[in-house]
């Protein structure tokens, strides 16, 4: 499995059959470069500017915005399932999907716009996550304190950190991803890389933490 980081909550996952997922694609909006993508299936955790431009997503894909189980096809499945956009019960901003994808014998998580710790019902659900990619930059999503309860809650074999201010988004009222570093070791944490590539047999040589 290859994991490119787009920005902000977009991910481009590329399995070993060539099967793309997209995960909530953003608009020129954003401030990002918007690239030229193409998918068999896009993950939109919510109808924002900054996570449903599918229409900027060629190869006529397969969308998922909405809570349930989803076959991609026979061995990548995904479970999509409601939490709060905020801490508010979503009487701020409304509902957020998180999204575990199962494919090539490892379990991602997704967690779109989470506003708020865990339940734990959805962590019946999202079970043991190998890599999870979590909201970090507070104000639209939890702050990089809750992120760290988070993923103390999931206990994750890696961590990467999204949704954080950049040069691109420098006006948002987000932090940045350093705000979350400092919970965790430097030894713990690789940034620099353009993309990750894992497989279920090599997750213990990666990162705890990564940025890319």
């Amino acid at each position: 499995m290859l994991i490119q980081h787009i920005g902000h909550a977009e991910f481009l996952i590329t399995l070993e059959s060539g099967f793309r997922i997209v995960t909530d694609p953003f608009d020129a909006s954003v401030g990002y470069p918007v690239p030229s993508l193409q998918a068999d299936g896009v993950l939109v955790s919510h109808h924002h500017h900054d996570h449903d431009a599918v229409d900027l997503v060629g190869g006529a894909p397969q969308i998922i915005d909405y809570a349930g189980l989803h076959t991609f096809a026979p061995d990548v499945k995904v479970t999509s399932l409601l939490a709060d956009h905020d801490d508010a019960d979503g009487a701020k901003r409304g509902k957020t999907l998180l999204f575990l994808l199962e494919a090539e014998g490892l379990r991602v998580a997704h967690l779109g716009d989470l506003g708020c710790l865990l339940s734990a019902e959805q962590l019946d659900v999202l079970g043991n996550v190998d890599i999870l990619m979590l909201p970090v930059g507070g104000y639209y999503t939890i702050d990089a304190e809750t992120a760290f309860q988070v993923a103390e809650q999931l206990s994750p074999r890696v961590i990467i950190p999204m949704h954080y201010r950049t040069q691109y988004n420098a006006s948002w009222p987000i932090a940045p991803v350093e705000d979350f570093l400092r919970f965790y070791d430097p030894a713990q944490i690789r940034s620099g890389s353009s993309l990750l590539r894992v497989t279920r047999g090599d997750l213990d040589c990666q990162p705890h933490v990564a940025v890319i």
